[in-house]
């Protein structure tokens, strides 16, 4: 016997790009399960997807409906089904319900799911996902409609350009101005001061994955948060309910995102955030830096948010308020660490760190190839090169000074821990004499006459404890000077173990072990 697999298609897609991550099935499912199941038994419950790729989300609600709506209805078809293949004739019993299987149909697919589509071939893609065919005017359409885009519906969309930005979503206009005969990317769900004026309609429920950056015309391939929009968007319409899946490095905002991470960690309205820490658990091969999150945002609720991590299977809940700290602390067991350490009311690390570019020297500046008189070592990410003092725009006393050099990108590939969870988060920590300076590929901490106190910074940097505090407010693999607001500033005349840490810090056993299971060590030799 041969043995068959027959994977869903929509499991098996290739994501495009960060516009369009598809969303498995498994884990639209996982966002259904967490809306009130009794949705699905009313025919009068509506849906909307504003950001339809393949039409997963539509299609796997159309299941649910239909169960409640037909109890059965799958082993009936599929033994009706038998029936006509072996030219049986029907019972007049097996006509009716037929019949009335293709009126609940219709009644689900014509008045209560709607998506918009991002692009005209996702909106191909998402009409034959749930009505069996690209066309629902036409004759393989499993319900058929007056039009050819039935309730899901593409709408091509032009930006509006403001001094080269589009006032919506800030693509650049050099990048997105185009022709006819490609896609503007001009969504029409955040491209509208009236949302609700699109299908003239209100929505119990709105659940989506929407597109999550396009390039904003900076250096390289730098781009900008649009996810967030959409989200704003889908609260302006005061659903019963909305639940997207995002990428989780809002916890920490930058980036446009500051005063989005402020309006969810002060949204009483979230009862829960499911939060993947590496995304891969979500969308299987695709790395996220960060994470992703899918979230619940409840109208009708007022309280506390159950946040839900997931890391390398294990997960852990806990019910609590969003905006405990200023940036969202997404591991629960850390919450009670990190309350023990600010409780000591002690001055934090990033008092005696650097901003950006601690010197003003840039990330692709290598310096001469040799040493020449009263010259600096520049230190960058290919090695050493030798610059003059006039190259030195900032932070003279610094240059001049022992100081501990941090790299600004966290150690792992999108902030992914390893197969065990665990991490090393710093890639680089190293003590620079005086006269070495280093690019914007680092930021630099300490400004000392003593070069052991700058060997105890370094220490410190080097300890779990440090490391694991620092994590807490790193939502992405670049790691600024405010990532170090939870990390307590020492006295660096003597250096600092982690069991000294532990101890005047009062952790428990139980902390002490989730941290040990999280941090990898570092040594000196590699920083």
């Amino acid at each position: 016997m041969i043995n068959k697999h027959n994977p869903d298609v929509l499991s098996c897609l290739a994501n495009l790009s960060n516009d369009e991550v598809f969303t498995p099935p498994e884990v639209v499912n996982r966002m259904l399960d967490m809306l009130p199941q009794e949705l699905f038994e009313s025919t009068e419950t509506t849906f909307l997807d504003p950001c339809c790729k393949t039409g997963v989300f539509l299609r796997e609600i159309a299941k649910r409906l239909l169960a409640n709506q037909m109890p059965g209805y799958e082993q009936a078809v599929e033994e009706i089904n038998a029936k006509k293949a072996n030219g049986q004739k029907l019972s007049p019993d097996e006509k009716w319900f037929m019949n009335q299987l293709q009126i609940s149909i219709d009644h689900i697919f014509h008045n209560q799911l709607f998506g918009i589509a991002i692009t005209e071939m996702t909106s191909l893609v998402s009409r034959r996902s749930v009505y069996c065919s690209k066309w629902p005017n036409g004759e393989y359409s499993v319900s058929k409609f007056n039009n050819p885009e039935g309730n899901i519906r593409f709408k091509r969309i032009n930006h509006t350009w403001a001094n080269g930005k589009c006032k919506y979503c800030g693509a650049s206009e050099e990048q997105y101005s185009r022709g006819d005969t490609l896609e503007t990317h001009a969504y029409e769900w955040i491209h509208t001061e009236n949302p609700e004026g699109i299908f003239n309609m209100k929505f119990d429920v709105i659940i989506s994955n929407p597109p999550y950056q396009l390039s904003d015309g900076g250096n390289a391939a730098s781009a900008s948060p649009i996810y967030h929009l959409f989200v704003n968007q889908a609260k302006k319409l005061k659903p019963r309910y909305v639940t997207m899946i995002i990428p989780a490095r809002w916890y920490t905002g930058g980036k446009g995102l500051d005063k989005f991470r402020d309006s969810m960690l002060n949204d009483n309205h979230i009862r829960s955030i499911t939060d993947y820490v590496n995304s891969k658990e979500c969308f299987g091969s695709l790395s996220i830096g960060g994470g992703v999150c899918y979230f619940l945002w409840d109208r009708d609720h007022s309280g506390l948010c159950n946040f839900r991590t997931i890391n390398t299977g294990i997960e852990s809940c806990s019910t609590r308020k969003l905006n405990e700290f200023p940036v969202f602390v997404r591991y629960n067991e850390a919450v009670g660490i990190i309350h023990k350490v600010l409780d000591k009311n002690e001055p934090t690390l990033d008092t005696i760190l650097t901003s950006r570019n601690p010197f003003g020297i840039p990330t692709s500046a290598r310096g001469n190839e040799r040493r020449f008189k009263n010259s600096y070592t520049l230190i960058s990410s290919q090695g050493e090169g030798f610059i003059s003092e006039k190259d030195i725009e900032s932070n003279k006393a610094v240059a001049d000074s022992y100081k501990v050099m941090i790299t600004r990108i966290m150690s792992e590939h999108a902030g992914e821990p390893d197969k065990e969870g665990m991490l090393v988060v710093l890639a680089t920590v190293k003590v620079l004499e005086p006269h070495e300076v280093c690019t914007d590929s680092y930021i630099v901490g300490g400004c000392y006459k003593s070069r052991k106190m700058a060997e105890n910074l370094a220490a410190y940097l080097r300890s779990k404890f440090t490391r694991f505090l620092l994590l807490q407010a790193a939502a992405s693999i670049n790691l600024s000077k405010t990532t170090y607001q939870f990390v307590p500033l020492q006295d660096f005349s003597k250096s600092w173990t982690d069991a000294e840490l532990y101890k005047k810090y009062k952790l428990t056993q139980d902390e002490i072990n989730f941290i040990e299971s999280m941090i990898r060590p570092m040594d000196k030799e590699d920083a």
